[in-house]
């Protein structure tokens, strides 16, 4: 289980914190007591979770592009975080056809930059380095990926993604291999979902934009079936992963998948809906298109590794994290967002305490 004791007053630096996800953890950390100091170029989405959510008030926000590694490491020797949630990347798939360079230089260059500034800095004693399941050489087989599955990517983002993960093994060996060094592990979480996400090309947000719009929802691969997780489920994988790492990186530092089991893979057509089951409203059209760029239609990871050895399984089932989402964007308009998205923590905790995850 997470200890939340042991996150109080722990120094922590969060890269990519204005994002979806990293919003999300910056507000379970400072919810927790941490010490928070994000790293981050200025949110894309006025209506994302950190900006909506207020928590910027809340911890020290800096923002720079990790590309930089003059000015990242500046704000590790001044924050000189204990641990480190490595989060910023160029996250998308569409994106990273229209902007492969951008995509490369972020995503492998950044994730060495980051490496390189924990290398620098004494006072880090863990780091969580965040990837995707599509860093794995998809050959879209019917079982999950393993940990030990070769690298690969048939877009620019997927392949950045898997040349990250073998920079972070390169700095395992090379660097972090001595008895003080800090414990250094990757997470390969699936799709995620949840509140706050207004990201262009996202299946969610544009779900959502549709229904606020009264428009229909057009759908470029319905049949496409994804890892599906709420986002509060990779993130306490995070978190708990982080906190193995302090203490025991012997036996944490490496790669792990986080993701739902097998049996909870569904397709865009499901979560779409789900998702209109849930709102009531709005429908949906199929407009895929025969020369529309590459995505993989079939993933699923094996995450026995983490269940085994970490202690971690997925708390959601499939209904519920559909439920836990659609309910933070349809909230009222006047609702206390920060609020809001703590009652879903705390609301996540209580599950998964009930699964008793030791």
């Amino acid at each position: 289980m997470i200890n939340p004791h042991f996150f109080k007053d722990k120094r922590i630096l969060v890269t990519g914190h204005t994002g979806f996800k990293g919003g999300w953890l910056s507000i379970w950390l400072q919810m927790m007591g941490a010490k928070v100091t994000g790293f981050s170029l200025d949110p894309k989405d006025q209506e994302g979770i950190f900006n909506v959510s207020g928590i910027k008030d809340l911890i020290h926000d800096v923002r720079g592009d990790i590309r930089d590694f003059d000015i990242l490491n500046q704000a590790f020797q001044e924050g000189k975080p204990e641990i480190v949630f490595h989060l910023a990347a160029q996250a998308l798939v569409i994106d990273s056809y229209n902007n492969p360079l951008e995509t490369f230089e972020t995503n492998v260059q950044g994730t060495a930059n980051v490496l390189e500034a924990i290398r620098q800095c004494d006072s880090v004693k863990s780091a969580v380095i965040i990837t995707t399941d599509k860093c794995y050489e998809n050959l879209e087989w019917v079982y999950g990926y393993r940990e030990t599955d070769p690298m690969g990517g048939h877009d620019p983002y997927s392949a950045s993604k898997g040349a990250a993960e073998l920079v972070i093994s390169s700095y395992q060996k090379s660097f972090f291999n001595q008895p003080d060094s800090p414990g250094i592990a990757s997470a390969r979480a699936g799709n995620v979902i949840g509140g706050g996400d207004w990201s262009n090309n996202r299946l969610v947000p544009d779900i959502f934009r549709a229904l606020k719009s009264n428009e229909v929802v057009n759908v470029r691969n319905p049949n496409a079936t994804r890892p599906w997780q709420h986002v509060l489920e990779p993130l306490g994988a995070y978190l708990l992963l982080s906190q193995k790492l302090y203490f025991d990186k012997k036996q944490f530092s490496s790669a792990w998948n986080i993701g739902p089991f097998s049996k909870d893979v569904y397709t865009v057509k499901q979560v779409i809906e789900e998702i209109l089951k849930n709102t009531k409203k709005g429908y949906w059209v199929d407009s895929s298109n025969p020369k529309q760029l590459h995505e993989a239609n079939l993933l699923m990871l094996d995450i026995s590794k983490a269940f085994k050895f970490l202690g971690w399984r997925p708390t959601l089932d499939f209904t519920s994290t559909v439920r836990m989402t659609s309910d933070w964007y349809m909230m009222n308009e006047d609702a206390d967002v920060l609020l809001f998205s703590k009652n879903q923590i705390n609301e996540y905790l209580k599950l998964w305490n009930l699964l008793k995850v030791d």
